[in-house]
């Protein structure tokens, strides 16, 4: 029988919803909770998970629904529940706390707090019984409520310690520089890059490092750059393994499409199960990178299964995009997804014996006695085997899965996080724009202004953006990451539209983004805006993550939009980024993935094009077809003095290609060919 709902019963984030009836007397994160801590002096327990988290979901089952436990929380702490989606600033700055102190982190993270919000104790999971080398809940809430009354003044030193070190760690990699040298990249500091990147890679398996092994899409862009600059065939051949393992492995949904969040082991098998729009709006983009270089069909068809599975899932009536699937159904990790001999036998009758020797589906399983779909021989090795034809094992496999698909629409499926979220939107535009430049298919193009109509009628309110939407409510003021995201999308969206309002819209943005977010003495941007005021520490990111930074993403954006509009202080504060940070993007590629493609572009040059003239709509697609990295391309039916790029050039008959470098172009091309011979010498 379900208990009365606490305070979370009135959000709209489906994973504090999912907390709404628990006996812990849980409270959102704002004012009320904040004065009660103050006013009856109480430690603060914060606990931030999100709603695909499967041991967020453990510990809740374990501990937040035991009467006796919570019974232990609501007598001696104040207690808050937070969706770190909906506020990844407070998951920032308590996260990076618990790491110093632990040295790890993770979701669930369950952090002790001062009435005045600044930690001084954490960690992730804790079981209910003493495990895994860890103390029980109970223990863990017992000592601290001990320790707040016995040893306070040991705690609040502690605590101004963490936040001594926090602002600190603010500054780590950023040395602030006056301008940027000319000459100072050259093409060997790019190969440094790619050499430093291709140390960490795992040749056989694809990936990077060892497991849990996650998509690393910044890299492997950078890699598939680093070989159109230089043709450094190892970089490619890195790129695509990567690429090729994931999509083979149980990291990507085989009948549906889209991929799980990461590997728990090196092969690529057995996945985290959750899905999220982030992960696969960036993979989504380095598929169609991929496909664009390489044209290999089975990156396309890679393309139209994970949009079509998009489209039918995540996109929400209004046109955006929702934010996760659960790695959980029925209270099981996992079980939406794998099979059993038996039912793959009796769904698939003659054709089961093919498809179990394709997909690796054996009486013992693969996972936990169970079989997660995966591919681990070659499709013409199998077909050789089973006396067929590659094109005709590969239908049957297409047959096959099929039925299995529809199936497996009735089992229960995992929770929807049906919450839209800015800079997860955003992405997805991008995603639309860069797989519709790679494979011409119309509708995602739509889908893409669609979604942007959306963002801007649903997040943009009188007194800004908003980070996050739900039953018509728009929730928590935007961040950096949030706005960053925007402005790249509508970049993209210029390009394979052609509508310049499109750049306006992103200069009105970063104009908000350089008033509110701008950390003066060193050019970079805070992670949230100058009138947040329940935060104890502004936060600047810099690192490329599961999500690009948004001061790398701000970087190349005022640097991109500095050329648009002629504003080199824009350009030289993009760079100026980047030169701040040279040393630690030279020798951690991996880390600062954004940053160092952003780099490898400025080494080889950031070619500067323009098709002008009327009818351009064929030359326009010829040009989105082919893998262009970081380049400023605007297009116009005729001249715009508005633009530097499309002004003062002649009216023409038909379209034409202006290759320019500082606005001084080469003589106009009518070809895509002869284009890309012309960029061979930027």
């Amino acid at each position: 029988m379900s208990l009365p709902p606490n305070r979370l019963i009135n959000e709209t984030s489906p994973y504090l919803l999912q907390h709404a009836h628990n006996p812990v007397d849980w409270y959102p994160w704002g004012e009320e909770a904040l004065e009660k801590a103050r006013a009856e002096d109480k430690p603060i327990l914060v606990s931030i998970g999100y709603a695909a988290c499967h041991w967020c979901h453990v510990m809740e089952k374990e501990s937040f629904e035991d009467e006796a436990t919570a019974q232990l929380m609501n007598a001696h702490f104040i207690n808050i529940k937070i969706d770190r989606e909906e506020r990844p600033d407070l998951d920032h700055i308590y996260m990076d706390a618990v790491q110093a102190m632990t040295g790890s982190g993770g979701w669930p993270l369950n952090v002790f707090l001062l009435p005045n919000a600044k930690p001084f104790y954490g960690g992730t999971y804790f079981p209910p019984e003493p495990a895994f080398n860890k103390p029980s809940w109970k223990n863990v809430l017992q000592g601290i409520a001990g320790s707040y009354k016995e040893k306070r003044d040991q705690i609040e030193s502690q605590a101004n310690q963490l936040i001594g070190h926090l602002e600190q760690a603010n500054g780590f990699g950023i040395n602030a520089v006056a301008t940027a040298p000319d000459g100072l990249f050259t093409k060997e500091t790019a190969e440094s890059m790619c050499i430093n990147l291709l140390k960490t890679a795992d040749t056989v398996e694809g990936g990077f490092g060892r497991a849990p092994k996650f998509p690393q899409t910044f890299s492997i862009r950078f890699l598939l750059q680093h070989y159109y600059f230089s043709g450094n065939e190892a970089a490619l051949k890195q790129a695509c393994l990567s690429i090729d393992k994931m999509i083979d492995g149980g990291i990507y949904d085989q009948l549906a499409g889209g991929w799980a969040r990461y590997a728990t082991d090196n092969e690529w098998l057995i996945p985290h199960f959750e899905k999220m729009l982030y992960d696969n709006a960036l993979l989504l983009g380095v598929v169609s990178d991929a496909y664009s270089l390489t044209r290999n069909e089975k990156y396309r068809k890679i393309i139209v299964q994970t949009m079509d599975f998009i489209e039918k899932d995540w996109l929400s009536p209004e046109g955006g995009f929702f934010a996760a699937y659960d790695a959980d159904s029925e209270g099981v990790e996992g079980k939406y997804y794998v099979w059993d001999k038996a039912e793959i036998d009796k769904l698939l009758g003659a054709d089961a014996e093919v498809f179990s020797a394709y997909y690796d589906i054996t009486e013992r399983g693969n996972w936990e006695h169970s079989n997660i779909l995966h591919v681990n021989r070659k499709a013409i090795d199998v077909a050789i085997e089973f006396g067929l034809t590659e094109d005709a094992f590969l239908e049957k496999m297409d047959a096959c899965k099929i039925i299995l698909l529809k199936y497996r629409t009735q089992r229960v499926p995992p929770l929807l996080d049906d919450k839209l979220l800015l800079s997860w939107n955003a992405m997805m535009v991008q995603a639309c724009c860069q797989t519709f430049a790679a494979t011409g298919i119309e509708k995602y193009r739509e889908m893409g202004v669609k979604a942007m109509e959306f963002i801007w009628s649903s997040f943009r309110q009188p007194d800004g953006f908003y980070h996050s939407f739900k039953n018509g409510q728009a929730k928590h003021p935007a961040f950096l990451d949030d706005y960053a995201c925007l402005v790249q999308a509508l970049i993209h969206l210029q390009e394979v539209t052609a509508d310049a309002s499109y750049l306006d819209k992103a200069r009105d943005i970063t104009e908000e983004v350089i008033r509110d977010f701008s950390e003066l003495e060193t050019g970079f941007f805070f992670f949230t805006p100058a009138n947040r005021k329940d935060i104890i520490v502004r936060k600047k990111e810099v690192y490329d993550g599961a999500t690009p930074s948004g001061n790398a993403l701000m970087a190349v954006n005022l640097f991109y939009l500095g050329v648009v509009y002629d504003l080199a202080g824009w350009r030289n504060r993009g760079e100026k980024m980047l030169l701040s940070l040279e040393q630690a993007v030279i020798r951690y590629p991996g880390s600062f993935g954004v940053w160092a493609g952003f780099l490898q572009a400025l080494i080889y040059g950031i070619p500067e094009i323009a098709l002008i003239g009327p009818n351009f709509r064929d030359l326009h697609l010829d040009f989105l077809r082919i893998f262009t990295p970081l380049r400023v391309f605007q297009t116009a039916s005729k001249p715009d003095n508005r633009y530097p790029l499309l002004a003062n050039k002649p009216e023409t008959s038909a379209p034409q290609f202006y290759l320019c470098k500082q606005y001084s172009c080469q003589k106009p091309v009518n070809e895509v060919d002869s284009l890309v011979e012309l960029m061979k010498n930027v």
